[in-house]
């Protein structure tokens, strides 16, 4: 049987052939006397230490850019803004308060006008009223002249016109005018005894005053006056005895 060229000890081509290869499948090492592990499981091993150490992979950490401090001007003129908002809620809060006052006002000259210029009317109707008061008292309001009257006199009456001036009414010269002064016994303070005109008034403003005789106390009261004639009619009966 020939031997192939590869195994020829004589061949010329330099390769060296391959020897028998031995392996120590020995369990117990000879030299350390240690049980050795299956390679097998120490491939095992290996691939569970390789899957349980993850790998790790450095992130790269992106630049933070940094924030720049904030100028001193723009801090002062943020300061001075918020002062002036503050300035301007002031300033519209007066104007409010004034633009109040001015309303209240107006509405107030508007009211006083208007009571001027009713009294105005009613003063130049006042003779009419006195005339319809005189026929009142003597009977003579009859007819279609009374509808008349009373229907003028309701209309004063609607727009404030009020009569005043009674007798027994107390004095007062804001308005009664005072025709002449009589002294009267038996009262306090000055009294409305007669009215020889009838005043009028609307609302607080006088349109003519009341004008009356007055009765002037004379310093003795009822008290005194029964007493005086207690003592009087003592006296008398002493002067019968």
């Amino acid at each position: 049987m020939a031997l192939s060229d590869k195994n020829s000890p004589d061949s010329g081509d330099g390769d060296e052939t391959q020897g028998p290869v031995i392996r120590d499948n020995r369990r117990i090492d000879p030299e350390t006397g240690e049980v050795r592990k299956p390679k097998v499981e120490e491939t095992k091993e290996s691939e569970a230490d390789d899957a349980e150490e993850p790998e790790v992979v450095e992130a790269e950490v992106e630049d933070i850019p940094e924030v720049p401090d904030t100028p001193e001007s723009v801090v002062s003129e943020a300061i001075n803004a918020d002062e002036r908002v503050v300035e301007l809620t002031n300033d519209i809060k007066r104007v409010q308060a004034e633009y109040s006052n001015y309303r209240k006002r107006v509405e107030r000259d508007r009211v006083a006008v208007r009571e001027v210029a009713t009294a105005q009317v009613i003063g130049e109707l006042l003779p009419i009223l006195d005339d319809i008061g005189r026929a009142r008292e003597h009977e003579e309001l009859t007819g279609g002249f009374k509808a008349v009257a009373e229907s003028l006199e309701a209309t004063a009456t609607k727009l404030g016109l009020v009569k005043y001036g009674e007798q027994g009414d107390e004095f007062d010269p804001n308005v009664h005018e005072a025709l002449t002064l009589v002294p009267v016994p038996n009262i306090s303070v000055q009294s409305v005894i007669e009215v020889f005109q009838p005043g009028y008034r609307i609302g607080e403003r006088v349109l003519r005053p009341a004008r009356v005789v007055v009765g002037e106390p004379t310093g003795d009261t009822p008290e005194a006056s029964e007493e005086d004639t207690e003592d009087t009619s003592a006296e008398k009966g002493e002067d019968e005895k």
